[in-house]
């Protein structure tokens, strides 16, 4: 049995508790990552059982409370690893100059890779040589430890669906004088506060099918990236199916389904984040903005 929230966020409420709760939605169409102190979002308290947000008796309480600040809606304590999909969008890899790979491309990134909604994009030293790049990505998180299963079972396993960045150092990745001959995608990509997810968990009650939301991304307001989930081409079931056989995806899992066209690197003249730069991350409908600030370290 799954928990009955459709939505969860975690925020500070007006009275100062760090709080779960499901929000209240003033309007169909309202974006979740805009929420501030002076919109004034109401949520419903979420009682988290045994410290598990996807608990059978994890419910959705008659308390309402004011959200102060939004954060990320999940924690480092709470997701044992990241897990992502290079090269998944046909668009992306074509303007990569890539054919299109035979089974999906996979990498790690570390749970302290995790940052805030409205947390800083924190640029270590070593990559602060114009190399900072974003990728806007749907992500989902696994609800129950599973392994070796079917496309046909894949959405049993999936909690919900977030907007996430894939946040990575070019020079670290491509260079051959800093990566070799081969890319190196976990060093580059690694890097803490590398993997903000946000603004809230929305369950596959709510997204029965992914592939009709649409993906952008835009750096200060500009429009970067602007893609619908149909692109995928590799789709969310093969994604579990093939990421669990043989290997055990534990609860909390999170997995990056890959990023689109449109990345800073690639542009004409290419861009990429530095200090003040403020990166929001979309995914409509119903999942809303994901929004960060790039810091150097």
């Amino acid at each position: 049995m799954a928990p009955n929230w459709d939505r969860l966020i975690r925020f500070i409420s007006t009275d100062g508790r760090e709080l779960r709760g499901q929000p209240i939605l003033p309007s169909p169409d309202f974006d979740v990552g805009t929420t501030t102190e002076e919109t004034g979002l109401k949520a419903k308290v979420i009682n988290v059982a045994n410290g598990d947000v996807f608990d059978a008796a994890t419910k959705v309480t008659d308390e309402e409370v004011t959200v102060k600040k939004l954060l990320g809606p999940v924690t480092v304590d709470e997701v044992p690893i990241i897990r992502c999909i290079g090269l998944n969008f046909i668009k992306h890899i074509q303007e990569g100059g890539r054919t299109l790979p035979p089974h999906p491309s996979t990498f790690i990134k570390a749970n302290t890779c995790l940052a805030d909604h409205n947390g800083p994009i924190v640029i270590p030293k070593i990559a602060q040589d114009n190399q900072a790049d974003y990728e806007g990505e749907l992500c989902f998180i696994i609800s129950k430890d599973c392994k070796d299963v079917s496309e046909a079972d894949a959405f049993d396993y999936i909690g919900g669906y977030m907007s996430g960045n894939d946040v990575s150092s070019r020079k670290w990745q491509r260079d051959p004088n800093l990566a070799g001959t081969v890319p190196q995608w976990n060093f580059s990509k690694g890097f803490d506060t590398y993997a903000p997810l946000g603004p809230q968990i929305v369950s596959t009650k709510v997204i029965p099918d992914p592939s009709k939301l649409q993906l952008q991304t835009r750096v200060n307001g500009e429009l970067r990236q602007n893609s619908g989930i149909d692109d995928l081409c590799f789709k969310i079931p093969t994604l579990v199916a093939f990421s669990s056989q043989g290997t055990t995806l534990k609860k909390g899992t999170v997995v990056m389904t890959g990023t689109c066209a449109g990345v800073g690197y690639a542009m004409k003249n290419p861009q990429f984040l530095k200090p003040g730069d403020v990166v929001e991350v979309s995914l409509t409908p119903q999942i809303g903005t994901l929004r960060n600030t790039v810091e150097y370290a």
